[in-house]
Parts: structure tokens; sequence; C-alpha cells
């Protein structure tokens, strides 16, 4: 079943003719259900991936069709507001969360009981509130790193600990011929910033987003200026190659698997990726390195989250196709394994490297998660990212500082 949708003039057209038909359908012949889910495609979640697994919902739940919404080069949020800008709300959004600005766009999950039984149920709640409902957890601040190009270069994985450490094994890699540290462009550079720096910094004091709120400290003034520096210093001296901010996701994790470069901040769910590519055994894990206490905390989050848009016109039948999504065994189990993510009481068959993952979360001191209290404010993510990209193009540490810590108060 093809659920691609051609977000055409004419195509947006005959979706609010049909909303406004008034028979709780969108689409379809009469009795028969679609709903629409805005969804992000990764390498690991592909189109043929939403597919399969929404196959499995309608064999169970005969005349309800999944029809997937696929963001393209955008965000998924993007999306969802170009959608309701246009008077074409979708049914559900996958990988968009909720903060105090955007929660009255959804729907409060705290009355279904089976929502509060999921993972980060609490963690995610606004006001009380709870918009989102996830199927696992996800931790990010993991150094994929390259077997034999270790053992070239003369490093021992297990005495990479330290700040020091870890810019000597770069010194080492790069002296070997190897790009130390991969990177990339789009939301990566941003994103591989916060797994180092938030693994380093919140585990010293979780509450430190709560500080900045609050004004109690600022981004020129704390540990993060630190990690500013230490990026700066990594492209000044080619650990990090600044053409890689020309490539997309994919293509700076191709370039890892492929043995281009030596390491790979990233995400637990980088582990199905190198499983696919039957490079999981060539591939070994360890926790970023930190200047404090070691392992740090894993700054992480919630794994597949979703949410039922308020404008749905068929909320109960969303609501139900949610819970499914993050109660069903079956269900759950397929997006875990999908994505390399993690769940308490689900097991999976996993590779080598994804034992590696776990061993990694077992020994960690604490989940780093930035929701409720503790959620940066609105647009800090695209914020950050911007300001870590500038130091690619010759900005400063003490730039990125200042500017990230004007904008922050801008928003206030």
């Amino acid at each position: 079943m093809n659920r691609w949708r051609l977000l055409t003039a004419a195509a947006t057209a005959l979706a609010l003719t049909s909303a406004c038909g008034g028979n709780g359908e969108s689409g379809g012949e009469s009795g028969n259900t679609t709903l629409r889910m805005i969804v992000n495609i990764t390498p690991n979640l592909t189109e043929q991936f939403w597919n399969k697994l929404f196959d499995l919902y309608e064999a169970k739940n005969p005349g309800v069709t999944v029809q997937l919404e696929l963001t393209g080069t955008i965000e998924a949020e993007a999306k969802l507001r170009q959608d309701l800008a246009a008077g074409d709300p979708p049914d559900i959004a996958q990988h968009v969360v909720p903060t105090p600005e955007t929660a009255e766009l959804f729907v409060d999950l705290s009355g279904e009981a089976w929502a509060a039984k999921t993972p980060l149920f609490e963690d995610y709640a606004i006001g009380g509130k709870h918009y989102v409902v996830g199927v696992g957890e996800q931790i990010q601040s993991l150094v994929f790193y390259n077997k034999k190009a270790f053992e070239e270069a003369g490093v021992d994985a297990t005495k990479v600990r330290t700040i020091a450490e870890f810019e000597e094994a770069m010194g080492k890699l790069k002296k070997a011929g190897r790009v130390p540290l991969q990177a990339a462009g789009q939301w990566v550079t941003g994103a591989q910033f916060s797994m180092l720096a938030d693994a380093g910094v919140l585990t010293e004091d979780p509450e430190w987003t709560v500080k900045r709120k609050s004004g109690q400290t600022t981004f020129a003034a704390s540990g993060y200026k630190r990690y500013y520096e230490l990026y700066r210093s990594w492209l000044d001296q080619g650990f990090v190659d600044k053409s890689a901010l020309g490539l997309q996701y994919p293509d700076g994790q191709a370039a890892f698997l492929r043995g281009d470069s030596a390491m790979y901040i990233m995400g637990s769910y980088f582990v199905p990726a190198a499983d696919e590519a039957g490079k999981s055994d060539e591939i070994g894990v360890f926790p970023v390195p930190t200047d404090g206490s070691y392992p740090p905390g894993q700054f992480g989050n919630m794994a597949q989250p979703y949410t039922v848009v308020q404008q749905s016109k068929q909320r109960e039948a969303a609501i139900d196709l949610v819970e499914w999504l993050v109660t069903d065994d079956e269900a759950i189990r397929t997006q875990l394994a999908a994505d390399g993510n993690l769940r308490k009481g689900f097991t999976y068959d996993v590779s080598s490297l994804g034992d590696g993952v776990q061993a990694v979360l077992d020994a960690t001191p604490s989940v780093l998660v930035k929701q409720g209290e503790r959620q940066p404010v609105q647009g800090y993510a695209d914020e950050l990212n911007t300001r870590v990209q500038s130091l690619f193009t010759g900005a400063s540490a003490a730039d990125v500082a200042t500017k990230l810590d004007q904008w922050w108060d801008s928003q206030r």
C-alpha cells in the first residue's frame, strides 16, 4: 500500500473538502477511517518500515488505513505547523515533542490509564498534563569507534575517559591518517554537541537548565563555554573536518561506516544502521569523555514519541492507534529493534554493538532528560545548531556563548 501523499494545492483542497464533510472520516468509503500521521524518515525509520508497521495495525483493525505524511527535508514539527496553517490538520504526529508554548496543539492523554505505563511519562509532563507518549528510551552520549582504526593508531578505547585522553586519542588517529571525529550538517552538528556537552554539564548540575531559565547562570559563565572552546580547537586542529558541514545526516553516518572516520558521537539509534551495514562487530562504543565524574550521565530522551493533534477530526481513532503503538508487544519490539531503543521488560536480539550500548546504559549513573521544568526555551535546539555551525565558519567560542545568551534572554 502506497501511503505517500503529494502535498500539492489540489491534494490540499481535496483534503479540506473531505474534512468539511462532517462525517468523521478523512477519505475512503463510508464506514472506513483514514488516519493521517506525520512521520520522521531516517536511515532506520524508512518509508518501508512505517508501511510494514502499520500493515500490522490495519490487519487487526479492518476499515482503518494509516496514511503517512512524510516530512521530506523539514522537521516533523515544521511539517505539523505547515499543515495546521493550511487548515489541513493531520491526526497524529510522530517525533514532535510538545513544549509549554505548543502544548495546546495536542490532546491531553492524562486520563488514559495505559499512557501512565509508558516510558518517561512523568518526565515529559507540562503543567501536570501529559501530551506525549513513547515506545522506549534512547541514550545519546555515546562515542562509536572503528576498532581497526584504534588498533592501527595505538589507541586503547578503555582508557579514553577524560577530555585530555580523548584529545590525545584524536591526535594519534589524525597522525595515522584518519579523520578523528565524524560530523555532519543539518541538525547533526548541534545534536552531537549536546550529546557531548550535556553529559558533562548536566551530570554535575542536573538543574542547570532550570537555573538558566531563572537567570542564575549563563552559557558564557558555565561549563558550556569550555565545550565551545573545545569544539573550536578541534576544528582548528583538524580533528573535525570543516567540510563535514556540507554533509546530510545519512552521508555522515555512511562515511563513518565506510571507515572514512574513526569516531562518531551519536545516539543508540545508530546501532541498527551498523547492523544493517554488517559493520557491528567492527565498531565499539564508550561513553563520551568528561572532565568530571566518569561515566557521566547519558543525555537521553523518549524514543518514538507520539502525539494526537488537537484539531484531529478522528480523535478517538487516533488515540486508539497511538495506544497500540506504545502498548502492543509486537509493535513495541518492532519499533525498539528498528531504532536501537530500550524499554524495561522488553528484549530483542541485538548485535555485539547493541550489547555494548546496553552495558553503557547499565553503568550510567543517570539518564539526563531535558523535559518538563528542565526543558530549554522554545527554539533552543535550532539556535544551538546554528551557533555550533558558526564555529565551522570562523566564530569564536566567546561569540557562540554571547549570542546564545542574548538569544535566550530575548525569548523571555
